[in-house]
């Protein structure tokens, strides 16, 4: 199984088309989100790609761990991250989605909370890696997005 890990930034006249800005440009836009918990199963290979949405998949169901923060006031951040962690072998893991209104803020999030979640676990976990993303509101509304993309069903299935 493969997971894709793609990270934007959308602006907009809302914040909501901000977050469909973010959603486009991560090519993830026509999809019906499902979000999961935190957990890679086994023999999964996480890459950094943009999602690719096939005209077939429009409408499917997308099983994804996402993280995304708004702004909207002129000078306010924005910023959205995923870190996770794999056994080497057999790729088991873990996701952790951070939000915040600073980089430091989400990087420091992420690394406290993953070896939280390591510590408490029977498992030989890797090195920590992490997607982060943001910017700053220049007074239209933006959203920060990073989102891992397990896998798309459809609704006959």
């Amino acid at each position: 199984m493969r997971i894709r890990v793609a990270s934007a930034v959308g602006r907009g006249p809302t914040p909501l088309a901000a977050f469909d800005a973010a959603l486009r440009a991560a090519g993830v836009e026509n999809y019906n989100l499902i979000p999961l918990s935190s957990v890679i199963p086994p023999g999964a290979a996480i890459e950094r790609l943009r999602h690719s949405s096939p005209p077939s998949e429009y409408g499917h169901r997308l099983y994804v761990v996402m993280a995304r923060h708004e702004a909207s006031r002129a000078g306010d951040e924005a910023w959205a991250g995923l870190g996770w962690t794999q056994e080497d072998g057999s790729g088991r893991g873990l996701f952790v989605e951070i939000h915040g209104a600073s980089r430091a803020a989400v990087e420091n999030e992420i690394e406290a909370t993953l070896e939280s979640m390591k510590r408490d676990r029977p498992y030989e976990y890797g090195k920590n890696e992490r997607e982060i993303v943001g910017a700053r509101c220049t007074g239209e509304p933006l959203c920060a997005l990073v989102i891992a993309a397990y896998a798309s069903e459809g609704w006959d299935a």
